[in-house]
């Protein structure tokens, strides 16, 4: 098991993996085999990226049965999607904006599944081999523009509205992971993975039966029960099993 990070630079971003308590650069995070280099700085000292640069961030709607309950919405009979922009993306202890024109910003905690190799019409059998690895997830949402907007383009899509990291984590199983949210010291959301309406294999099956899945790209898949609203000032820690915390405080957009 290896933590992979993306980390800044005096000359610019790096792609690292922790040793220990030391990022080591890492030339080439797909590769079949990973290798480290030099050491670049203490993990303490580190800025976190978000670990990929993805093409496309594929995210799940209503994959946990109880979150779907708390909307009064159904269960899909098949993988809901949607997308998200790169540009949302920020790394851990990076702040989330609150856009002025929302009043009713969420957090959702979800399992983040990193794809290490490009991905078309592979079937679910195999579709954990196309799998670099995984990472935390706070989808945050703008709730009261998903209800009025009828689709999540723009709930779903501001900037900073993509938290990801701290890392990569390679060989982890996916299917029984605990997953949880706080917003301050107050305990929000847990569950566990095994409660998806649809597995992580199934998702990749279906979503790269329609559109292709590139090294780097990021599906979330879907945030249980408990979700709730964000204000400034406060600090919203997700954590999955296996892969560690992500923390971001939460401010007002200028």
């Amino acid at each position: 098991m290896s933590r992979l990070v993306r980390i800044q630079t005096p000359v610019g971003p790096r792609m690292g993996i922790v040793v220990g308590e030391t990022v080591h650069a890492c030339a080439a995070p797909f590769a079949a085999t990973l290798q480290f280099g030099e050491a670049l700085m203490p993990l303490a000292e580190a800025t976190l990226l978000p670990p990929v640069r993805p093409s496309k961030i594929v995210c799940v709607g209503r994959n946990y049965a109880a979150h779907a309950a708390e909307h009064g919405a159904d269960v899909p009979s098949a993988p809901m999607l949607f997308l998200k922009p790169p540009s949302a993306l920020i790394g851990s202890g990076a702040a989330i904006e609150l856009p002025p024109s929302s009043v009713q910003v969420e957090h959702e905690v979800e399992l983040a599944v990193v794809i290490g190799k490009r991905a078309r019409n592979v079937p679910k059998e195999r579709a954990l081999d196309y799998v670099l690895g995984y990472s935390c997830a706070n989808d945050v949402s703008a709730r009261d523009f998903q209800r009025k907007d009828g689709q999540w383009g723009r709930a779903k899509g501001f900037d900073t509205f993509c938290p990801l990291g701290p890392w990569v984590v390679t060989d982890l199983d996916p299917r029984d992971l605990t997953l949880r949210s706080w917003v301050n010291e107050e305990l929000r959301q847990e569950s566990r993975t095994s409660r998806m309406v649809f597995d992580v294999p199934t998702l990749i099956a279906f979503i790269c039966g329609i559109m292709t899945l590139e090294p780097g790209d990021v599906i979330l898949t879907g945030t249980p029960e408990g979700v709730g609203p964000l204000h400034a000032g406060d600090t919203v820690r997700v954590e999955v099993e296996g892969v560690g915390t992500l923390s971001n405080p939460v401010t007002t957009r200028t």
